[in-house]
């Protein structure tokens, strides 16, 4: 493990990019100790976590041992946080690989070009904006598989299943399966035809603006068309997280809440406009829903479908009441 490099900044706010750069190190800390189990792997908010417990955490070891230090949330963490953060990355206690999350934006944006100074490894993990860049997703998708697919077909499973890379990369594997990897235009159309119309994105936008009869006939549509509980629940907790990270910033310039929530201002914008029906405790309560849903979709339901059912039928009369 000595030899891995011992900072890395896992920098933008995409969460399947985030969750693959974190995998992919610890992978690397694992296959270089004799014992991979035997990591201890830290992770903690940076965020909310106080300057106290992030020095303590960041100390050097009595024993020296290998572990693994993730911190999260690090674009909200305050001066002497980061303070703390950029002279343990500066000096990595003996044994320690530390991997900040940090969205690129926030209060603590200035601890990006800090950590990039001092040769932090930097792993891009930004929201995929621009069609060419989910293309080489795809593409990136299909490589990782050992299939090789052509331009036409990339395109088509794009405008079937969407732009969430969750959905997306859910689809490229399921393909490679069922196909065999013999993927053309025609196998695309075959197995996502009519997807297009309905994300797990497109109902939870559905369910925060109330739209009901919409929302269910949404629902029940991905159901049938086979997108998983998960990334359904995913959808439902993105919406309600950025309406209350919206809401509870108050009114003001997309761009310039922008920037200081590290959302794209296209994302602030529709936030704001959804946020308008909803108060606090609505939101408070919907935020409980969307944790509750998400254990259930992993296991703690005996019937997700019917856990999703529920969930966006209580979101619905919560937003409602806002």
């Amino acid at each position: 493990m000595s030899e891995l490099p011992a900072v890395h900044l896992v920098l933008g706010d995409e969460e399947l990019l985030v969750e693959r750069a974190v995998a992919r190190v610890m992978s690397e800390v694992r296959a270089g100790v004799p014992d991979p189990d035997s990591v201890p792997v830290d992770r903690m908010r940076a965020g909310d976590a106080s300057t106290a417990e992030l020095a303590e955490l960041l100390s050097p070891s009595l024993f020296a041992e290998d572990r693994v230090i993730v911190l999260e949330s690090a674009a909200e963490a305050g001066k002497d946080a980061v303070a703390v953060i950029t002279d343990a990355a500066a000096d990595p206690p003996a044994g320690v690989v530390l991997m900040v999350l940090h969205s690129g934006g926030g209060r603590a944006k200035a601890l990006v070009p800090a950590l990039q100074k001092q040769g932090a490894v930097v792993h891009e993990c930004a929201k995929l904006t621009k069609p060419g860049e989910r293309v080489e997703f795809v593409r990136g998708e299909f490589r990782a598989a050992g299939v090789k697919v052509g331009a036409e077909a990339v395109q088509v499973l794009i405008e079937c299943v969407g732009f969430d890379l969750r959905e997306l990369a859910a689809a490229c594997s399921q393909l490679v399966s069922d196909t065999g990897g013999r993927i053309d235009v025609n196998a695309v159309r075959r197995y996502y035809s009519g997807r297009a119309e309905v994300t797990g994105f497109d109902v939870a936008e559905l369910a925060v603006a109330g739209d009901r009869s919409a929302a269910m006939e949404a629902l029940r549509w991905a159901t049938d068309r086979g997108v998983p509980h998960v990334l359904l629940a995913d959808a439902l907790a993105d919406s309600v997280h950025t309406i209350a990270k919206v809401g509870s910033a108050g009114r003001g310039d997309p761009f310039k809440l922008a920037q200081q929530l590290g959302m794209p201002p296209w994302k602030v914008k529709k936030a704001q406009a959804q946020a308008r029906g909803w108060n606090p405790a609505s939101i408070g309560t919907a935020l409980q829903v969307v944790a509750a849903l998400n254990a259930d979709v992993k296991g703690g339901a005996a019937d997700a479908t019917f856990a999703v059912e529920r969930a966006l039928a209580h979101i619905l009369d919560l937003r409602g009441t806002g």
